[in-house]
Protein backbone atom coordinates (compact mmCIF):
# COMPACT_ATOMS: atom_id res chain seq x y z
CA UNK A 1 0.00 0.00 0.00
CA UNK A 2 1.37 3.41 -1.01
CA UNK A 3 1.91 5.73 1.94
CA UNK A 4 1.89 9.50 1.78
CA UNK A 5 4.70 11.40 3.45
CA UNK A 6 2.99 14.00 5.68
CA UNK A 7 6.08 16.18 5.95
CA UNK A 8 7.04 16.80 2.30
CA UNK A 9 4.83 18.15 -0.48
CA UNK A 10 5.22 19.55 -3.97
CA UNK A 11 3.47 22.70 -5.20
CA UNK A 12 3.30 23.68 -8.86
CA UNK A 13 3.09 27.23 -10.20
CA UNK A 14 1.57 26.69 -13.64
CA UNK A 15 1.98 29.78 -15.81
CA UNK A 16 0.01 30.48 -18.98
CA UNK A 17 -0.24 33.44 -21.39
CA UNK A 18 -3.51 34.54 -23.02
CA UNK A 19 -1.91 37.06 -25.39
CA UNK A 20 -2.32 39.97 -22.98
CA UNK A 21 -1.77 38.71 -19.44
CA UNK A 22 0.47 36.25 -17.65
CA UNK A 23 -1.80 33.90 -15.72
CA UNK A 24 -1.47 31.17 -13.12
CA UNK A 25 -3.64 28.10 -12.70
CA UNK A 26 -5.25 27.86 -9.26
CA UNK A 27 -7.60 25.39 -7.63
CA UNK A 28 -10.44 26.06 -5.21
CA UNK A 29 -9.87 24.50 -1.83
CA UNK A 30 -12.67 22.11 -0.95
CA UNK A 31 -14.78 22.84 2.09
CA UNK A 32 -14.40 20.80 5.27
CA UNK A 33 -17.06 20.09 7.94
CA UNK A 34 -18.27 22.94 10.10
CA UNK A 35 -16.97 21.39 13.35
CA UNK A 36 -13.44 22.41 12.35
CA UNK A 37 -12.41 26.10 12.43
CA UNK A 38 -14.50 28.16 9.99
CA UNK A 39 -13.08 28.23 6.47
CA UNK A 40 -13.43 31.12 4.01
CA UNK A 41 -15.46 29.98 1.01
CA UNK A 42 -13.78 29.89 -2.37
CA UNK A 43 -10.23 30.11 -1.00
CA UNK A 44 -7.73 29.35 -3.75
CA UNK A 45 -4.45 27.46 -3.67
CA UNK A 46 -1.70 26.21 -5.90
CA UNK A 47 -2.06 22.67 -7.21
CA UNK A 48 0.03 20.39 -5.08
CA UNK A 49 0.10 17.27 -2.97
CA UNK A 50 2.14 15.26 -0.52
CA UNK A 51 4.69 12.98 -2.09
CA UNK A 52 4.34 9.26 -1.57
CA UNK A 53 7.09 6.95 -0.42
CA UNK A 54 7.64 5.28 -3.79
CA UNK A 55 8.08 8.31 -6.07
CA UNK A 56 10.71 10.98 -6.42
CA UNK A 57 9.98 14.69 -6.30
CA UNK A 58 9.99 15.28 -10.05
CA UNK A 59 7.54 12.45 -10.60
CA UNK A 60 5.23 13.89 -7.93
CA UNK A 61 5.25 17.28 -9.64
CA UNK A 62 4.61 15.69 -13.06
CA UNK A 63 1.68 13.76 -11.59
CA UNK A 64 0.13 16.94 -10.19
CA UNK A 65 0.60 18.68 -13.55
CA UNK A 66 -1.09 15.92 -15.49
CA UNK A 67 -4.06 15.89 -13.11
CA UNK A 68 -4.54 19.64 -13.44
CA UNK A 69 -3.75 20.20 -17.12
CA UNK A 70 -4.05 16.81 -18.80
CA UNK A 71 -0.59 17.45 -20.27
CA UNK A 72 2.61 15.42 -20.15
CA UNK A 73 6.24 16.13 -21.07
CA UNK A 74 5.90 19.90 -20.64
CA UNK A 75 8.34 22.44 -19.22
CA UNK A 76 8.78 21.86 -15.48
CA UNK A 77 11.52 23.21 -13.23
CA UNK A 78 12.20 22.93 -9.53
CA UNK A 79 13.11 26.41 -8.26
CA UNK A 80 12.93 26.58 -4.47
CA UNK A 81 12.09 24.91 -1.16
CA UNK A 82 9.76 26.50 1.39
CA UNK A 83 10.25 25.22 4.91
CA UNK A 84 9.55 28.07 7.32
CA UNK A 85 8.20 26.79 10.67
CA UNK A 86 5.35 29.34 10.48
CA UNK A 87 3.97 28.11 7.13
CA UNK A 88 1.04 26.51 9.00
CA UNK A 89 0.50 29.18 11.65
CA UNK A 90 -2.97 29.86 10.24
CA UNK A 91 -5.24 27.44 12.17
CA UNK A 92 -7.60 27.16 9.19
CA UNK A 93 -4.77 26.00 6.93
CA UNK A 94 -3.60 23.45 9.49
CA UNK A 95 -7.16 22.17 10.09
CA UNK A 96 -7.72 21.79 6.36
CA UNK A 97 -4.51 19.81 5.88
CA UNK A 98 -5.23 17.50 8.79
CA UNK A 99 -8.79 16.83 7.68
CA UNK A 100 -8.08 16.26 3.98
CA UNK A 101 -5.00 14.12 4.60
CA UNK A 102 -6.27 12.26 7.65
CA UNK A 103 -2.86 12.68 9.24
CA UNK A 104 -1.70 14.51 12.43
CA UNK A 105 0.34 17.10 10.53
CA UNK A 106 2.46 19.63 12.42
CA UNK A 107 4.89 20.91 9.80
CA UNK A 108 5.26 20.58 6.02
CA UNK A 109 8.21 21.42 3.79
CA UNK A 110 7.20 22.02 0.18
CA UNK A 111 9.39 21.73 -2.90
CA UNK A 112 8.18 24.24 -5.49
CA UNK A 113 8.17 23.88 -9.26
CA UNK A 114 7.05 26.15 -12.02
CA UNK A 115 5.68 25.07 -15.36
CA UNK A 116 4.82 26.79 -18.63
CA UNK A 117 1.79 25.62 -20.60
CA UNK A 118 -0.36 26.82 -23.47
CA UNK A 119 -3.71 27.71 -21.91
CA UNK A 120 -5.75 26.52 -24.87
CA UNK A 121 -4.11 23.09 -24.72
CA UNK A 122 -4.68 22.48 -21.01
CA UNK A 123 -7.52 20.12 -20.14
CA UNK A 124 -8.08 19.54 -16.41
CA UNK A 125 -9.60 16.23 -15.41
CA UNK A 126 -13.40 16.32 -15.26
CA UNK A 127 -13.48 16.09 -11.46
CA UNK A 128 -11.34 19.25 -11.20
CA UNK A 129 -12.74 21.23 -14.11
CA UNK A 130 -15.16 23.33 -12.03
CA UNK A 131 -12.58 23.94 -9.32
CA UNK A 132 -9.77 25.36 -11.44
CA UNK A 133 -9.34 28.85 -12.83
CA UNK A 134 -6.69 30.93 -14.61
CA UNK A 135 -6.05 34.20 -12.74
CA UNK A 136 -3.87 37.14 -13.77
CA UNK A 137 -0.60 37.01 -11.82
CA UNK A 138 -0.53 40.76 -11.21
CA UNK A 139 -4.00 40.76 -9.60
CA UNK A 140 -4.19 37.77 -7.26
CA UNK A 141 -6.32 37.57 -4.10
CA UNK A 142 -5.00 36.24 -0.79
CA UNK A 143 -4.27 32.55 -1.31
CA UNK A 144 -3.96 29.61 1.06
CA UNK A 145 -0.78 29.03 3.06
CA UNK A 146 2.23 30.94 1.67
CA UNK A 147 1.19 30.42 -1.95
CA UNK A 148 1.30 34.14 -2.82
CA UNK A 149 4.97 34.12 -1.82
CA UNK A 150 5.64 30.95 -3.82
CA UNK A 151 4.14 32.54 -6.95
CA UNK A 152 6.19 35.70 -6.39
CA UNK A 153 9.40 33.66 -6.17
CA UNK A 154 8.40 31.63 -9.23
CA UNK A 155 7.89 34.84 -11.22
CA UNK A 156 11.34 36.07 -10.14
CA UNK A 157 12.85 32.82 -11.40
CA UNK A 158 10.90 32.99 -14.66
CA UNK A 159 12.19 36.51 -15.30
CA UNK A 160 15.79 35.41 -14.77
CA UNK A 161 15.43 32.40 -17.05
CA UNK A 162 13.65 34.38 -19.74
CA UNK A 163 16.73 36.53 -20.35
CA UNK A 164 19.05 33.61 -21.12
CA UNK A 165 16.88 30.64 -22.09
CA UNK A 166 14.22 30.25 -24.83
CA UNK A 167 11.52 29.25 -22.35
CA UNK A 168 9.07 31.98 -23.40
CA UNK A 169 8.20 30.00 -26.53
CA UNK A 170 6.56 27.39 -24.30
CA UNK A 171 3.79 29.94 -23.73
CA UNK A 172 3.25 30.98 -27.35
CA UNK A 173 1.45 29.26 -30.23
CA UNK A 174 3.71 27.23 -32.55
CA UNK A 175 3.49 30.13 -35.02
CA UNK A 176 3.49 33.65 -33.64
CA UNK A 177 4.05 37.26 -34.63
CA UNK A 178 6.85 39.46 -33.31
CA UNK A 179 4.19 41.57 -31.64
CA UNK A 180 3.00 38.54 -29.69
CA UNK A 181 6.58 37.75 -28.72
CA UNK A 182 7.21 41.31 -27.53
CA UNK A 183 3.91 41.36 -25.60
CA UNK A 184 4.98 38.18 -23.80
CA UNK A 185 8.34 39.63 -22.76
CA UNK A 186 6.79 42.90 -21.61
CA UNK A 187 4.15 41.13 -19.51
CA UNK A 188 6.63 38.81 -17.81
CA UNK A 189 9.36 41.41 -17.25
CA UNK A 190 6.83 44.01 -16.14
CA UNK A 191 8.05 46.87 -18.32
CA UNK A 192 7.71 48.24 -21.83
CA UNK A 193 10.41 47.42 -24.37
CA UNK A 194 11.52 49.74 -27.13
CA UNK A 195 9.91 48.38 -30.27
CA UNK A 196 12.82 49.25 -32.60
CA UNK A 197 15.51 47.78 -30.33
CA UNK A 198 13.46 44.65 -29.72
CA UNK A 199 12.99 43.95 -33.41
CA UNK A 200 16.67 44.69 -34.04
CA UNK A 201 17.66 42.01 -31.53
CA UNK A 202 15.09 39.58 -32.89
CA UNK A 203 16.47 40.04 -36.39
CA UNK A 204 19.81 38.60 -35.22
CA UNK A 205 18.32 35.40 -33.82
CA UNK A 206 18.93 32.57 -36.27
CA UNK A 207 16.56 30.27 -34.42
CA UNK A 208 13.51 32.44 -35.19
CA UNK A 209 12.36 31.25 -38.60
CA UNK A 210 10.05 33.42 -40.74
CA UNK A 211 7.06 31.50 -42.09
CA UNK A 212 5.43 31.90 -45.51
CA UNK A 213 2.09 32.86 -43.94
CA UNK A 214 0.72 35.84 -42.02
CA UNK A 215 -1.81 36.34 -39.25
CA UNK A 216 -5.46 35.67 -40.00
CA UNK A 217 -8.66 37.09 -38.59
CA UNK A 218 -7.06 40.20 -37.08
CA UNK A 219 -8.42 43.75 -37.17
CA UNK A 220 -5.03 45.24 -38.05
CA UNK A 221 -2.62 44.63 -40.91
CA UNK A 222 -1.68 40.92 -40.76
CA UNK A 223 1.86 40.42 -39.48
CA UNK A 224 4.48 37.90 -40.55
CA UNK A 225 4.48 34.69 -38.51
CA UNK A 226 7.57 33.00 -37.05
CA UNK A 227 8.55 29.67 -35.51
CA UNK A 228 11.14 28.83 -32.88
CA UNK A 229 13.64 26.22 -34.10
CA UNK A 230 15.08 24.45 -31.06
CA UNK A 231 17.62 22.48 -33.09
CA UNK A 232 19.20 25.65 -34.44
CA UNK A 233 19.23 27.20 -30.98
CA UNK A 234 20.99 24.20 -29.45
CA UNK A 235 23.48 24.01 -32.32
CA UNK A 236 24.49 27.67 -31.91
CA UNK A 237 24.06 27.88 -28.16
CA UNK A 238 27.71 28.71 -27.47
CA UNK A 239 27.42 31.77 -29.68
CA UNK A 240 24.23 33.03 -28.07
CA UNK A 241 24.88 35.69 -25.44
CA UNK A 242 21.20 36.40 -24.92
CA UNK A 243 17.83 35.11 -26.02
CA UNK A 244 16.01 38.42 -26.52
Amino acid sequence: MVQLNPHISVDCVIFGFDGQHLKVLLIEREQIPAETPSMPSGLLKLPGNFINDVEDLDHSASRVLKELTGLENIFLKQFSVFGSPDRLDNPNDLAWLRYTSGMPIERVVTVAYYSLVKINESNPTESLLDKTSWLTVSDLPKLSFDHNLIIERALDELRKELRTEPIGFELLPKKFSLRQLQNLYEVILGNKLDNRNFRKKVGKLEYLIAQPEKERGVSHKPAQLYKFDRKIFLKNRKDVGFVI
